[in-house]
């Protein structure tokens, strides 16, 4: 069991966010297990021959025989629109020593594939994710990030109905908070208490995670794992949408930008995708936001722009 010991500061930052190189490193463990990830098992079929041809040797390296992962794979994400190539990017910097350290701790020695030179060994598995992203994960990840979204939703909707303890206590049996004090019943033995101190706390849905989890590297800001709601609509067969009327209504070129915004992403990301100036896209995109069917906001120095439910609901999502 794990307790956490909440602040007045830190009652007050607790706060829920995605993590996309967190949810590919999960995923590994239904590759291994797949038994145990039932909502999963379509996923898993699916993409079968898309992870042929991977560097499976360094994927399974990331997970032990007890599906635990390094924490260096499950970084605190700080808002729901975190991206996959930030992470990964950010992943690369890793510092060697830690790689090693936390690998040793999930495996008790390092595993083959990271033997040798760390920089090297790092540069192979970022490439291995990098890879396994775009083939397995990819032509899947709109939907389940909106799965993933949903489910903030609806936490921060009983966060204002019910209050914080009222919302953390609905996330599951396995979390408890009263008198300040977050319980956290693990499958594993360890017994630890920790006063959070201003660290604040990060709750962060999975669609691979069977119960509650945390990851608990020493030093690191608090984090909850847990399983989102409404996984098993993600495999449902949606019927088919006909963009005839919405193209007549907006044009093929703002229907093209919103199916293409499945994730956030910036203008000058759909300049370059489309070939075209981001002066031009600018224009379509305001436009849509002015329609309200994207929104936007600033993150770093770009300003990302991403469907809203009125947007979602034209392309019939």
């Amino acid at each position: 069991m794990l307790t956490y010991e909440l602040d007045e500061d830190d009652v007050g930052a607790v706060r829920l966010a995605l993590s996309p190189l967190c949810e590919l490193g999960l995923s590994i463990r239904a590759l291994t297990r797949p038994e145990l990830y039932p909502l999963q098992l379509p996923w898993v079929r699916l993409t079968e021959d898309a992870r042929r041809g991977l560097d499976q040797d360094a994927l399974l390296a990331l997970v032990n025989d007890g599906l635990s992962t390094p924490d260096f794979l499950n970084p605190r994400p700080s808002s729901p629109l975190t991206r996959i190539d930030d992470e990964l990017d950010a992943l690369r910097r890793l510092d060697a020593d830690r790689f090693r350290r936390q690998l040793l701790e999930v495996h008790g020695e390092l595993p083959v594939p990271f033997r040798g030179d760390p920089r090297r060994a790092i540069d192979r598995m970022v490439d291995a994710l990098a890879e396994y992203w775009s083939a397995a994960f990819a032509p899947h990840w709109p939907r389940m990030r909106r799965i993933l979204e949903a489910d903030i939703v609806h936490r921060g909707r009983e966060f204002a109905r019910a209050g914080l303890t009222g919302m953390l206590n609905g996330i599951s049996p396995n979390l408890r908070f009263a008198d300040r004090v977050l319980s956290v019943t693990l499958h594993t033995r360890i017994h630890r208490h920790e006063v959070i101190g201003g660290h604040g706390l990060t709750l962060v849905p999975t669609m691979f995670s069977r119960r509650v989890s945390a990851p608990i590297a020493a030093g690191e800001p608090p984090m909850i794992l847990y399983a989102a709601r409404g996984q098993g609509v993600m495999w449902e067969a949606g019927e088919a949408v006909d963009d005839r009327a919405l193209v007549a209504l907006i044009g093929r070129t703002r229907t093209t930008l919103l199916h293409a915004i499945a994730e956030p992403a910036s203008s000058t990301e759909l300049a370059a995708r489309f070939g075209v100036t981001t002066a031009a896209v600018n224009q379509h995109l305001r436009a849509l936001r002015d329609a309200r069917l994207l929104t936007s906001t600033r993150y770093g120095r770009s300003v990302l722009y991403f469907r809203t439910d009125l947007g979602n609901a034209l392309l019939g999502g």
